[in-house]
């Protein structure tokens, strides 16, 4: 390689031996969110509406917002039921279009 070739060449920091090394259990499985995990053991309607999928972060608009990781839903025989916001959104949706329609089953836009 010329010297001029060289000095146009852009060396970034990289780790050789990343893919190498042992991943650590905060490195395996990483999603955008912490709060997006499921949990490896079963957990009830109650600990999973405790759960925060991000928490008091900034949004577009700069205001705080906080994204509960389970949306939890009442079903039609009264039991509740936890929606996970990534796994379940297509359920979530209906949820949400189902509560926006009249006693006749039309559309009631907000």
């Amino acid at each position: 390689m010329s010297d001029k070739n060289q000095e146009n060449q852009i060396n970034q920091p990289v780790s050789e031996d990343r893919d190498s090394r042992e991943l650590d259990v905060n490195e395996r499985n990483l999603t955008a969110n912490p709060g997006d995990r499921i949990a490896d053991k079963p957990q009830s309607v109650e600990e999973k509406a405790k759960q925060a999928a991000v928490d008091d972060v900034p949004d577009i608009t700069g205001d705080k917002i906080t994204v509960p990781t389970y949306f939890v839903v009442d079903e039609p025989d009264g039991e509740k039921k936890a929606l996970h916001h990534v796994k379940d959104a297509e359920e979530i949706s209906d949820v949400i279009r189902e509560a926006r329609v009249d006693e006749n089953g039309n559309r009631v836009w907000w």
